[in-house]
């Protein structure tokens, strides 16, 4: 996706990767809580796409990628109280705290 103007076509993703890793025998429980979220994630506004991926050779790591317009976007879905609350949820299933870490796609950050 890309908006034009008169001097630049670009628009700006900000990828959120998600790295969690579940208690062996609850991998398969909790695919149903992370189609919650994703759909939870659809209705915000700035949500572009979600990826779930599980690792081949250790199944108990799921990687979430979720892609965001605007940084401000999921800076205000990341402490909204529904995806707090969902995050509580998967905690009783995880052998370590999730691990969230914010990427740009495709170009060098520009920091305010």
């Amino acid at each position: 996706m890309a908006v034009r103007s008169s001097s630049l076509l670009s628009v700006l993703y900000f990828g959120i990767i998600f790295k969690r890793r579940f208690k062996e025998g609850k991998t398969k429980g909790v695919f149903a809580l992370l189609n919650k979220f994703r759909s939870d994630a659809m209705e915000q506004p700035g949500y572009v796409s979600g990826e779930t991926l599980i690792n081949y050779d250790d199944p108990h790591e799921i990687v979430v990628i979720a892609m965001w317009l605007s940084i401000d976007n999921w800076l205000r879905w990341k402490d909204n109280d529904l995806r707090k609350a969902n995050e509580k949820q998967l905690e009783k299933w995880l052998e370590e705290p999730t691990e969230i870490k914010t990427y740009i796609l495709g170009t060098y950050p520009q920091r305010k």
